[in-house]
């Protein structure tokens, strides 16, 4: 199923506070990620509307973290939305096709690079909506 799955990262800069991106990552409260799961379905292409990049429910888990990658700095506000989105199984294979390397450099691919699981720190995750443990309800709204 990981196959069919992959994770958007909607980077967000606090351009009020900072007056660069590279500012903002050394920064606290510097970086919003919004994060969306999109799963391979059967889909028409039309016009790019930049909603489509978020699910029609917008309940989503919120935490304190830091980026995924060098210089994994602790500045981002990571919001987790709960729904995936659909999207076809070329416009994946299209998104794996991206680099991470600019012109000039050594081709690297964006593929298989998720970082292991962190502790949690003491970090409050929080929910936009009731959420259900196993057993009990536990949950915060946002």
């Amino acid at each position: 199923i990981l196959e069919k799955m992959m994770l958007l990262h909607l980077v967000h800069w606090n351009s009020v506070k900072y007056q660069n991106y590279k500012e903002a990552i050394m920064g606290e409260n510097g970086v919003a990620v919004i994060g969306v799961f999109l799963q391979g379905a059967r889909a028409t292409m039309g016009p790019f509307q930049p909603s489509c990049l978020l699910p029609t429910c917008r309940d989503y888990w919120t935490y304190p973290g830091s980026l995924t990658t060098p210089p994994l700095t602790e500045s981002v506000t990571w919001i987790i939305q709960k729904q995936p989105i659909e999207v076809a199984p070329n416009q994946l294979a299209a998104f794996r096709t991206l680099l991470f390397s600019a012109l000039g450099e050594e081709e690297q691919m964006m593929v298989n690079n998720n970082r292991p699981v962190q502790p949690l720190m003491n970090r409050e995750i929080r929910s936009s909506f009731q959420a259900v443990e196993e057993g009990s309800e536990v949950g915060s709204n946002l």
